[in-house]
C-alpha cells in the first residue's frame, strides 16, 4: 500500500534523488525542461506517493502538473512522473495521474499534454496528437507527443506551438495575442 499527498518543500531532496535515479542527469536536458524552466509547477497539481510507516515511510512517487499554453489553449504538462523503479508496474504512477487529473478537472483545467509512451498513459486517457497539429520548444519525438482532454473538445482549438504562459503582469502582449490568435 502507499499513500498519496501534495508535495511540500521538504520533500524536495528525495524527489530530485528520485527524479535522478529514475531519468538521471539527462533528464535537464530534454525538450519538455524547457517548459519548465522559469515556470512554477501548479502547488495543487503536485504529488508524492509515500510506502512505509515512522522510520520506514520513504518516498517512492512523484508526479508534478506545470501550467502551459497548448497551442493557443491554457492548460497543464503533465511530468515528470517517476516512480521507484523497484516499484513500477504496481500503480503507484497511475493513481498518482487518476488523482491529478480529476484534481486538474475539478480546478476547471481543460487540457493537459506530456511527451511519453502511450501503450502506459493511454491507461489514463492520454492519445497521441495528430501530426503537424503541435510544436515543442525544441527536438521531440511527436510520436510521444499526447494529449488528454479534461473537458470534451478543449483540443479543437489547440493549434501551434506548445510554450509557457505569459507572466501574469504582461497582459497587454496576452490581450494582442488573444486579438490575432
Amino acid at each position: 500500500m502507499f499513500d498519496i499527498e501534495h508535495q511540500r518543500p521538504e520533500h524536495a531532496a528525495a524527489i530530485d534523488a528520485l527524479l535522478d535515479l529514475s531519468f538521471g542527469p539527462g533528464r535537464y536536458a530534454k525538450t519538455a525542461q524547457r517548459l519548465r524552466e522559469g515556470n512554477s509547477a501548479v502547488p495543487e497539481l503536485s504529488y508524492v506517493a509515500f510506502m512505509g510507516e515512522g522510520a520506514e515511510r520513504r518516498l517512492i512517487g512523484s508526479l508534478t502538473f506545470w501550467p502551459v499554453v497548448i497551442g493557443g489553449v491554457p492548460g497543464l504538462m503533465l511530468g515528470p512522473l517517476a516512480v521507484e523503479p523497484a516499484l513500477r508496474g504496481q500503480g503507484v504512477g497511475i493513481n498518482m495521474m487518476r488523482r491529478g487529473l480529476a484534481d486538474a478537472k475539478e480546478l476547471g483545467y481543460k487540457l493537459v499534454i506530456l511527451v511519453g509512451d502511450e501503450p502506459y498513459y493511454s491507461k489514463v486517457g492520454f492519445g497521441p496528437v495528430p501530426p503537424g497539429r503541435l510544436t515543442m520548444p525544441g527536438p521531440v519525438d511527436l510520436r510521444r507527443l499526447l494529449f488528454r482532454e479534461l473537458d470534451l473538445g478543449a483540443f479543437g482549438h489547440a493549434h501551434g506551438p506548445i510554450t509557457k504562459p505569459l507572466p501574469a503582469n504582461d497582459v497587454s502582449v496576452h490581450e494582442a495575442r488573444a486579438e490575432h490568435g
